[in-house]
């Protein structure tokens, strides 16, 4: 009976472990990688491990490289914060992105995320940026 209500309890802890984003908190919150507040909502990322835990970033950048040298921390997903939605939390993986031209974040990344491909066209043309897809962010790393 004990074993039962052990595999119960197991299963449960699973199933809690959220898949949502935790908000960032501007100038509070420091950054996993590179120890600096995080204090620009247009850049923030944030990455939940298969166990629970979160880690903040205040680039994108910081983030992908984290996971880079961290490979053995199993990652169940990536968020980003939407460029036209100050320190609003969105998918990484169905994200849409812009880099370069006068792009400036705070350790150089240079990466915006938005939620459509409208706010990145509308973007893209603003700041004079090249458009790119998650899978050609992660691989930059």
């Amino acid at each position: 009976m004990k074993k039962i209500v052990l595999l119960f309890s197991f299963i449960f802890m699973i199933s809690c472990v959220s898949n949502e984003p935790k908000p960032i908190k501007l100038n509070v919150d420091t950054c996993e990688f590179c120890k600096m507040t995080i204090s620009n909502g247009k850049f923030g990322a944030e990455l939940l491990t298969k166990k629970g835990r979160y880690y903040k970033f205040d680039d994108l950048s910081c983030m992908l490289l984290y996971a880079k040298e961290n490979a053995d921390v199993q990652v169940q997903s990536f968020f980003v914060n939407d460029y036209a939605k100050d320190n609003t939390l969105i998918p990484a993986e169905q994200s849409f992105y812009l880099r370069g031209g006068s792009i400036n974040s705070p350790m150089r990344g240079n990466f915006a995320a938005f939620t459509s491909d409208k706010d990145q066209d509308n973007f893209q043309k603003q700041l004079n940026a090249k458009t790119l897809t998650w899978e050609q962010v992660f691989t930059m790393y």
